[in-house]
């Protein structure tokens, strides 16, 4: 098989685009083209598919950072409008709540215990996370720590991302790190928003499938520890005490 050329590159390029639902990240253009024609240099793909959104701007969006998006056209030039997708079955943020506190611990390693709260249920939706976890010291320790909180917000929705940032932030008034769990199913470009906001900010940031029985959780961005201003960490723990003395036992004791 023969190198391609700098036009083959970009007519399949836009073959692949055009092709793509929801868009295609530019990494796995790149091994798309790679993988069905190998022998052509990696560095001439990229110096031909960069700045596809410029040369064929009827075609090809590119909406964030390393994203492009196909740009389907009428026979007039307008843009036709996308085609509704189909309604997904609905879930409960609460039916994956015990999951995830399982992960968090078992599987992201990140608390020694973990709880589930959710909603509103201690009276302020923004300062009560979906699951909470601590990372304390135990008795097999020789160096003692402080103990570390860890909150995540759960969405079932996925078009609610900006909402799950904002609350996410919030927490971080008391907790250590904070996590978002979105559904995987969420668009490319909320997705490649998101993910430039949860690193810009130190946010984590966990994928999962909408199936109670897999949900299937995977990182993609891990939580940078910050420090939380400890009036609002005690006020935090007197509110779960008062809601739930079992769970803060459990937690912080």
């Amino acid at each position: 098989m023969s190198k391609l050329s700098t036009h083959q590159i970009r007519d399949q390029a836009r073959k692949i685009v055009a092709s793509s639902k929801g868009g295609i990240r530019y990494g796995d253009l790149i091994e798309q083209i790679l993988s069905s024609d190998p022998e052509t240099p990696k560095n001439t793909i990229h110096g031909s598919i960069w700045d596809l959104h410029i040369r064929f701007p009827q075609e090809i969006s590119k909406p964030s950072r390393g994203l492009f998006v196909p740009m389907s056209s009428t026979p007039g030039g307008s843009i036709a409008p996308a085609e509704p997708e189909e309604e997904p079955a609905a879930f409960k943020e609460s039916d994956f709540y015990e999951s995830f506190a399982d992960w968090l611990k078992n599987d992201l390693d990140e608390v020694t215990d973990a709880a589930s709260l959710g909603g509103a249920a201690m009276g302020k939706k923004w300062g009560t996370p979906d699951v909470v976890g601590v990372y304390k010291p135990l008795a097999s320790n020789l160096i003692r720590f402080p103990i570390e909180i860890v909150s995540a917000e759960i969405k079932t929705d996925q078009g609610q991302p900006v909402v799950a940032f904002g609350q996410a932030i919030a927490y971080r008034l008391f907790s250590t790190k904070t996590y978002i769990v979105m559904p995987v199913s969420m668009t490319v470009a909320d997705l490649s928003r998101l993910e430039a906001l949860c690193m810009l900010f130190g946010v984590g940031l966990v994928l999962f499938v909408l199936d109670i029985k897999n949900p299937a959780f995977q990182i993609r961005v891990r939580a940078q520890k910050f420090t939380p201003d400890m009036f609002y960490v005690n006020e935090f723990a007197e509110r779960l005490k008062e809601f739930d003395v079992d769970k803060f036992e459990h937690l912080f004791r």
